[in-house]
């Protein structure tokens, strides 16, 4: 029904990289783009994600440097970090299990017996480290043992468990980005910048990481590097 309006959006976003210093930015656009943002799909549910909003004049001029002095980061009216949260992965399972249980009204049915199982005992089984490593050692064997015999899910370790939440974030990132150009604005996601000055400007803890910076601003015609570049499609669809 909307595609063709979804088609205008997907036009109208580009990585803008310069944008006009004099026309700013309404909160609420930020605002209802995060808001957008955090109803992304995500593995599990489990929101492995914080969205680290830049709005103050001071906390934009100090991102400058730390993002390379990029001309988006310099003309950027708002600036959202997106940071990955894999540390918090007790919190949040137990806080999705805490919504099954509050759902359950006496005998609880097939599904809410499936999700207390998923979050109070799987969840925990995927994503509990140890420092040597045997519940990955134990993981990747159920994995390879039980794959033997049939499709299953190889579970990994802390690098499958990074993937996973960076992937779930970099899907906020994209809607977020999207959201923003529905609303006649534009954003450049921001690869170079020092990722560990602005976990120190950020205040992050140890257990976060960066996922990307994306600057926001109306965009100019200069911020704008030529029409857009793809590789053919049929370099890069393959038809099962």
């Amino acid at each position: 029904m909307h595609s063709q309006a979804f088609q205008e959006i997907v036009d109208f976003r580009r990585s803008n990289r310069l944008f006009d210093s004099n026309t700013p930015v309404p909160d609420e656009v930020i605002q209802r783009s995060l808001e957008r943002a955090a109803l992304s799909p995500n593995s599990s549910n489990m929101q492995l994600w914080e969205f680290h909003w830049i709005k103050s004049k001071d906390a934009l001029a100090q991102m400058v440097p730390l993002c390379l002095n990029q001309n988006a980061a310099r003309t950027a009216q708002h600036q959202v970090v997106f940071v990955t949260r894999q540390d918090l992965w007790k919190s949040r399972a137990a806080r999705n299990l805490q919504q099954v249980q509050n759902s359950i009204q006496g005998e609880p049915n097939n599904g809410q017996k499936a999700g207390l199982r998923y979050y109070g005992k799987l969840i925990p089984f995927l994503y509990t480290n140890d420092p040597l490593g045997i519940l990955h050692g134990v993981r990747w064997l159920l994995g390879w043992v039980m794959g033997a015999f049939k499709p299953f899910y190889r579970p990994g370790g802390k690098a499958e468990q990074r993937i996973v939440a960076h992937k779930s974030c970099a899907l906020a990132a994209q809607t977020f980005m999207l959201s923003v150009a529905a609303e006649g604005f534009h954003t450049c996601p921001m690869e170079g910048l020092d990722r560990v000055r602005v976990r120190k400007f950020l205040g992050l803890p140890r257990g976060a990481e960066i996922n990307m910076a994306i600057a926001v601003g109306l965009g100019t015609e200069a911020g704008v590097w030529g029409p857009r570049f793809r590789v053919p499609l049929e370099q890069v669809v393959r038809v099962h």
